[in-house]
């Protein structure tokens, strides 16, 4: 795994990366454009086992020429980690282990509670926004990192 600041050395603004919130129950997942101006909601998927996830990941990242993970890091709101947290770079680090990208924990304070109050502004009735927040948090996850690494 590495910081933000080596994966912006590291990549050029002409790449598409992907964007992970990862959840004890459901992993949702952004995608970016090549000049990673938008993250866009992509899909969500049931947390099965991490075997399984690598696998969904490593077709998704072949078919859309992905060439970065950044993945949410839900640090407590005193800055402090966690349980979820730990899981979380538990997780992290086996994903660097097995996929050939450089991999970035990006903070996710509040990415949940901003995709639902996004959507809600949008008018997006309730059972379709907890439908899709899981998507919804891994886009506002990775549209921050990106408008960092654009800074």
């Amino acid at each position: 795994m590495i910081t933000i600041e080596e994966f912006k050395n590291k990549h050029s603004n002409k790449v598409r990366l992907i964007g992970l919130d990862l959840g004890s129950k459901r992993i949702g997942i952004s995608i970016c454009d090549e000049k990673q101006s938008i993250a866009t909601p992509f899909k969500t998927i049931n947390k099965t086992n991490t075997n399984d996830l690598i696998n969904q990941l490593k077709v998704l990242i072949n078919e859309n020429n992905i060439k970065g993970i950044i993945i949410g890091n839900p640090i407590n709101m005193d800055g402090s980690l966690g349980k979820s947290a730990q899981s979380v770079n538990d997780i992290a680090n086996y994903i660097t282990k097995s996929i050939d990208l450089p991999v970035c924990l990006w903070d996710e304070r509040l990415s949940t509670v901003a995709a639902f109050n996004l959507s809600s502004q949008l008018d997006v009735n309730v059972s379709k926004r907890e439908k899709k927040i899981d998507q919804n948090a891994a886009a506002f996850i990775l549209q921050g990192a990106i408008d960092y690494l654009n800074n």
